[in-house]
């Protein structure tokens, strides 16, 4: 018998493709094309007495595959009649009538595919070819015409596909690969399902083993009493569960309210304490005073200083008079600031003109004199007064804050009290005199001003609502004295 590959090349060099109005199956699986092939090689062959009964019914049809294992049927001229166990054709799939003078031809044989669980019911026995042999039916030889015996055979084929589809519950026709794939499922399947068979039996076998009570009336009724009750208490445990569930929802609740107030507490006192920080800020900077900043007045030894300015020299620290001069500048720039706060209340007889590092000072009779240097260490007779005029205009500020003491009934101990006594050109025991003194003298004499000075403003700072600054440069010569 020829391969399927060699038929299907021969009709395709013969009639030079395959005849587009053959119908077209498809694996219903992998959708791969299955064509019907081999029509005219058979034909060419079948000679012109070829009327008789050895032509087949169904004509050679096989399913684009690679290999006919035992999935094909080969319809043999040697067989004549129906083999042992071979299952009739259905009436369906006979081969239609034919007009009986059309001329015929035999075919030397044809197969066609069939599932594997189809084509085993034809293996009774093997002949040529090495498929089950299926005795043609008989047919009356004009079924074998040229014109309409393909297309017949092709609907019987058609019918067959039906046939097996119903029988095996699976879309036909099917490839071999499709099909070993889906019979080796289908023994998956069986396999998994005697294994549950065989558990439902052992099982059915253990209840069959089991023994039975039947219980009595009475203990009918026991048992039915006894989940009566059960039920009972499980209704009152479900009843007090949603009692307390109720409970519980209700003090959520109240939880919940006494949160919110609580946070709304927090949030007034976070504001409260926010404010109440920047009112204290506020008081700070209410009470700040610029003179504490812009006057520092502090020491460098025994030589006092006002914004780092030293007022003074030492026979072994030779200050510079520019220094001097922008001290002396600086003291009188602080001391006319506050005179003239309190001006007209405070009566500023002697005048200071704060002039950068060249200041001066009038006196009570109009007469001016600088109050800087350089000047001649043994007679500088204007700048002596200078510096006398300056303690006398301290001298009368300090006694008019002490006046205004009194007037506001400040204790006396809390009143203005200077650390160094002021008396005409000596403050403390020392002159200010530069002429015919001692340097070292001279300067602790400028020392004691600037502390006197510092306490009135002090003074100042206190009386017009500003706070105290920290440290008393007086107070620590006080200790030293």
């Amino acid at each position: 018998m020829k391969a399927p590959a060699a038929a299907a090349a021969a009709v395709g060099n013969r009639a030079g493709g395959v005849d587009p109005s053959i119908p077209r199956f498809k694996c219903q699986e992998c959708h791969r094309a299955l064509v019907v092939v081999g029509v005219d090689s058979f034909a060419d062959k079948l000679p012109a007495q070829a009327t008789s009964a050895h032509a087949s019914s169904v004509h050679g049809s096989i399913m684009g595959a690679s290999r006919m294992d035992n999935s094909y049927v080969v319809l043999s001229k040697q067989n004549k009649s129906h083999g042992h166990g071979i299952p009739p054709r259905p009436p369906s799939a006979a081969a239609p009538h034919i007009e009986p003078n059309q001329p015929t031809r035999a075919m030397e044989g044809s197969y066609i595919v069939l599932p594997p669980a189809a084509a085993s019911i034809y293996k009774t026995s093997t002949s040529e070819g090495g498929g089950a042999q299926l005795p043609p039916p008989s047919i009356n030889s004009s079924s074998l015409l040229p014109g309409n015996s393909f297309h017949s055979n092709v609907t019987v084929l058609k019918r067959a596909f039906e046939i097996a589809t119903s029988q095996t519950q699976v879309e036909q026709p099917m490839c071999l690969d499709c099909m070993r794939l889906l019979s080796d499922k289908m023994d998956k399947e069986i396999e998994d399902v005697n294994a549950d068979i065989k558990a439902y039996e052992v099982c059915l076998q253990h209840l069959e083993q089991e023994s039975h009570t039947v219980l009595s009336d009475a203990g009918f009724q026991k048992e039915k009493l006894k989940i009566e009750e059960e039920e009972k208490k499980l209704n009152a445990a479900i009843e007090e569960a949603e009692k307390q569930y109720s409970e519980i929802s209700s003090e959520m609740k109240d939880l919940e309210i006494k949160s919110k107030e609580f946070e709304e507490l927090e949030e007034r006192d976070a504001i409260l304490a926010k404010i109440e920080v920047s009112q204290v800020h506020l008081e700070l900077l209410k009470r700040t005073n610029v003179l504490n900043d812009a006057f520092y007045i502090s020491h460098d030894g025994v030589i006092g200083t006002i914004n780092n300015f030293r007022l003074g020299r030492l026979p072994n620290v030779q200050v510079e008079w520019d220094e001097i001069n922008a001290a002396w500048g600086q003291a009188a720039l602080l001391l006319h600031t506050m005179a003239q706060y309190f001006t007209p209340k405070f009566e500023y007889r002697i005048k200071i003109h704060p002039m950068g590092s060249y200041p001066r000072v009038t006196d009570i009779h109009k007469n001016t004199y600088e109050l800087f240097g350089p000047v001649n260490l043994f007679w500088s007779t204007r700048f002596d007064k200078a510096m006398t005029w300056f303690l006398t205009c301290l001298q009368d500020f300090a006694e008019f804050a002490i006046s205004l003491d009194k007037e506001n009934n400040v204790p006396p101990e809390k009143s203005l009290k200077l650390p160094y006594k002021i008396d005409g050109d000596k403050v403390g025991s020392h002159t200010i005199f530069l002429s015919f003194n001692k340097v070292e003298n001279w300067t602790k004499a400028l020392k004691y001003t600037l502390c006197n000075l510092k306490w009135v403003l002090y003074w100042f700072i206190g009386n017009t609502s500003f706070a105290q600054p920290s440290g008393s440069l007086c107070a620590a010569q006080s200790s030293k004295r």
